[in-house]
């Protein structure tokens, strides 16, 4: 077996683990009359960002805790968490906050019973191995399996939003960058 195949085979296994009405629960959350907000460190944090920019591609009002142009979150937002230990403290004390503030939370974790998990208003379990050692077991360094399946769990969640609010490939690529 090749280490492609081996890798694909992890991803596939942690997927079959993903619960689909989990994902609809935080569809449910995020509408287009919501700002959301996004929150995750390291590469998980990557993961969030690119979940930013598709969410920005189908028309939604999103943006990157963290970013200079980041206005202050606010009772009625939507904020989006990823940790996949769920226990990442800078994680963990901004949601904390903003769900006290009356912010939605969306949580993305490995471990429901988490800090992180028991945060959310929904929380989608993606339970790959991370740095920490929990979740489906890995040939992948730290914690790649998590946010590799976490990539593709928020691209479902996104192919649902644009089939729910009637969004065409077309009109999402009228918001893409010609830059390139």
């Amino acid at each position: 077996m090749s280490l492609i195949q081996e890798i694909m085979g992890e991803v596939n296994q942690v997927m079959d683990l993903v619960d689909q009405t989990e994902i609809e629960n935080a569809e449910k959350l995020i509408q287009k009359d919501k700002r959301i907000f996004v929150l995750g460190a390291g590469r998980s944090g990557l993961m969030a960002k690119g979940f930013a920019m598709r969410l920005m591609h189908i028309g939604y009002t999103v943006f990157v805790i963290g970013e200079t142009i980041t206005p202050s979150i606010q009772k009625g937002d939507v904020l989006v968490s990823v940790s996949g230990s769920g226990k990442t403290a800078s994680i963990v004390e901004l949601t904390e906050k903003a769900k006290n503030d009356g912010v939605q939370i969306v949580a993305l974790t490995s471990k429901a019973d988490s800090k992180l998990g028991q945060l959310g208003d929904a929380t989608i379990v993606v339970p790959g191995a991370t740095k920490t050692g929990s979740g489906v077991k890995s040939i992948q360094l730290l914690s790649t399996l998590f946010d590799q399946s976490v990539h593709i769990t928020l691209d479902v969640l996104c192919l649902l939003l644009s089939r729910r609010d009637n969004t065409s490939n077309d009109a999402a690529k009228a918001s893409h960058s010609n830059m390139e």
